[in-house]
C-alpha cells in the first residue's frame, strides 16, 4: 500500500500513472505490503474466472515474489504504477518500497517491475 499522498492521472508512459501529491525524500519509504489492500489471489482463481477478471488481474496483479501460485492485486493507487527502465523507486528489498531520489509534487512515481515480478522482461 502507498503510504503517501497520490493521485491517479494520464501518464506519458502508458494510459494512466499514480502521481505524488506531495514531496518526498531520497530514501523515504513509500509504500509497504498491508494485506487490507495488497491481496493475495490464487493463479488458479484467475485461471477459473471470467474473461473481465482475467484482463484485470493481467493488467493490474503481479506474481507474489514469496508465494508461487499467488498474484497480488493492490487495491490503491499502487495498482496504477507505470514500469521505467529509470525508476524513482526501488523495491529490491523485501517489504518495502523507497525513494531512490526526491520526488516532486506532480511527478508520476515508477518502479522497476523485474524487481518483483521475475518473469518480466520489459516493453
Amino acid at each position: 500500500m502507498l503510504v503517501i499522498r497520490t493521485y491517479v492521472a494520464p501518464s506519458g508512459i502508458e494510459g494512466l500513472g499514480v502521481f505524488a501529491a506531495e514531496a518526498v525524500e531520497a530514501g523515504a519509504v513509500l509504500w509497504r505490503p498491508d494485506p487490507r489492500f495488497d491481496l493475495a489471489i490464487a493463479a488458479t482463481e484467475r485461471d477459473a474466472g471470467s474473461p473481465a477478471l482475467k484482463d484485470l488481474l493481467d493488467r493490474y496483479s503481479y506474481p507474489c515474489p514469496l508465494r508461487p501460485g499467488i498474484l497480488v492485486y493492490e487495491a490503491d493507487n499502487g495498482r496504477f504504477m507505470n514500469h521505467s527502465d529509470a525508476p524513482n523507486t526501488d523495491f529490491s528489498r523485501e517489504g518495502k518500497g523507497v525513494a531512490t531520489r526526491a520526488i516532486a509534487p506532480g511527478e508520476e512515481i515508477t518502479c522497476d517491475y523485474a524487481q518483483f515480478h521475475s518473469g518480466f522482461r520489459g516493453f
